[in-house]
C-alpha cells in the first residue's frame, strides 16, 4: 500500500564518533547518529540521505550501530532508525578540461557496495576519508561507475555559484555527464522549478529540494514528499524515476528570495545587483569588477524559452519558511513547539492556527500560517548571505 514520506536527501557529517574531521565546514556534533536521532525524534523526517558516507571511519561508527542492533539495513537497501530510513550517499566533485569544479550526489543501496564503491575512490581521490573531495577521473567514468554498483546520480545544486553544474561549470549538462545515466537534479536553495523550467535540458528529471545541511538545526529547511511502498531505497529509486506509481508529490523549498546567493552581489561594497536589464560585469555602486553571479541572473543567461514549462508530471513547488526563520521563535519556544505537537513536520503541516495560538500567542502563530500560505514579505539573499523575513511588512 503507497503512503507519503517526507525525505530530506542531503545531509552532512561534521565528524566522526572519534572527532575525526568528516566536512571541515559542518558543525562538530554532526555524527552519523546525531543526524539519524534529530531527523528521526525532533525532525520527522522519515526518509533522509547522509552524505559523506564514502569515508571509512563514517563506515565504522555505521558497523558500530549495526552491531549493537541500534539500526538494522533494510532488505529493500537503506538503513532503520527507529521510524527514519537512511540512504547512504557521497558528495564527489568532479572537474573537466576547459569547465569549472561540479558537486554530484552519489547514492548506494547498502553499506557493502558503499564500501566497494570507497575503494575504487581511493585510487582517484586523495584523501577519502573528507566530504566533498575531487576525484581525478572524467565525470562519464564516475558516473558509470556510480550506476554500475547499482546507485543512483544526482548533480548537487545545480545552479549555484560555487562548484555546481550550470553555475561553474557548463551551460549544458549534456557537456558533462550522460542524461540518461542521471537519475534526479538537485535545485538548491536559490531556485524553484519555475526557475528551472526555463530550461529545456531539464525537462525530463524529476527535481529534488534538500537542505545540504551544514548543522543539525539545518535538516530539512528543504525536503520532498514522496509517494512510495515502503521507505527504501528500491522504492527511492523508482519514485526518482516516476515508475509503479510511485513519485515525488511535492517539493518543499526555501523561497529562492530567502537563498544565499539568489541575486548577484558586489563583493566590495556588499549590495545586491539587479540584472534584471542587462547582465551586470561592474558593481553599478562602486565600480567593483568582484561579483558574485546570481542563480536568479545565471538562469536567465542560460535560458533557451522566456515562459517557464512545467511538465504534467512536475509536483507543486511549496515556499517552506524553516522554523529558524519565523520572528521571535527562539529556541525556547520552539522547544516548547516540539513537547506539544511532536515534530517540526507536525508543526508545519498539521497544526491548526488556534493550537498555534494557544501555544505560542497570536504574533507568532500567525507568522507561521502566513509562511504557510506564502503571504510573508521577504528581504532578497545575495553574495552568501541569506534573505530574511520582513517583520515590518508582513
Amino acid at each position: 500500500m503507497m503512503r507519503s514520506y517526507y525525505a530530506d536527501l542531503h545531509i552532512h557529517i561534521g565528524r566522526t564518533e572519534k572527532g575525526q574531521a568528516v566536512k571541515i565546514s559542518a558543525a562538530n556534533n554532526l555524527t552519523f547518529f546525531n543526524i539519524a536521532h534529530e531527523a528521526a525524534v525532533r525532525k520527522g523526517m522519515e526518509i533522509i540521505g547522509i552524505i559523506d558516507c564514502q569515508s571509512p571511519s563514517v563506515q565504522d561508527d555505521i558497523m558500530t550501530y549495526l552491531d549493537r542492533g541500534e539500526m538494522e539495513e533494510l532488505a529493500g537497501g537503506g538503513i532503520q532508525y527507529r521510524d527514519t530510513a537512511i540512504m547512504l550517499g557521497s558528495e564527489i566533485e568532479v572537474r573537466e578540461p576547459g569547465m569549472g569544479p561540479a558537486h554530484l550526489l552519489a547514492y548506494m543501496p547498502n553499506l557493502s557496495v558503499m564500501r566497494e564503491f570507497t575503494t575504487w575512490m581511493k585510487g582517484y581521490m586523495k584523501n577519502v576519508e573528507l566530504s566533498s573531495q575531487r576525484i581525478y577521473v572524467p565525470a562519464r567514468v564516475l558516473q558509470d561507475e556510480v550506476i554500475g554498483r547499482g546507485g543512483v546520480l544526482i548533480p548537487a545544486h545545480i545552479f549555484t555559484p560555487h562548484k555546481s553544474v550550470y553555475g561553474s561549470a557548463t551551460g549544458r549538462m549534456e557537456n558533462l555527464l550522460e542524461l540518461d545515466g542521471i537519475a534526479a537534479v538537485e535545485l538548491g536553495l536559490s531556485a524553484d522549478s519555475e526557475m528551472a523550467g526555463l530550461i529545456s535540458e531539464l525537462d525530463r528529471f524529476s527535481f529534488v529540494t534538500n537542505s545540504d545541511a551544514h548543522s543539525l538545526a539545518k535538516i530539512g529547511r528543504e525536503y520532498n514528499e514522496m509517494q512510495l511502498a515502503a521507505p527504501t531505497f528500491e522504492e527511492l529509486v523508482k519514485a526518482l524515476n516516476r515508475q509503479d506509481g510511485r513519485g515525488i508529490t511535492a517539493n518543499y523549498g526555501l523561497n529562492p528570495r530567502l537563498g544565499k546567493y539568489h541575486r548577484t552581489y558586489c563583493s566590495v561594497c556588499e549590495s545586491i545587483l539587479d540584472e534584471r536589464v542587462e547582465t551586470v560585469e561592474r558593481c553599478a555602486d562602486c565600480g567593483s569588477a568582484k561579483i558574485v553571479r546570481g542563480v536568479m541572473d545565471r538562469i536567465l543567461a542560460l535560458a533557451d524559452r522566456e515562459q517557464a514549462y512545467l511538465p504534467p508530471y512536475r509536483p507543486p513547488y511549496h515556499f517552506q519558511i524553516p522554523l529558524e526563520f519565523i520572528p521571535g521563535l527562539g529556541p525556547k519556544k520552539l522547544d516548547q513547539l516540539l513537547q506539544r505537537f511532536g515534530t517540526e513536520m507536525n508543526v508545519l503541516h498539521r497544526t491548526t492556527l488556534e493550537q498555534l495560538q494557544r501555544e505560542i500567542g497570536e504574533e507568532i502563530a500567525s507568522y507561521l500560517v502566513k509562511a504557510r500560505e506564502g503571504s510573508l514579505q521577504l528581504e532578497v539573499g545575495g553574495g552568501g548571505r541569506y534573505g530574511k523575513v520582513n517583520k515590518n511588512r508582513s
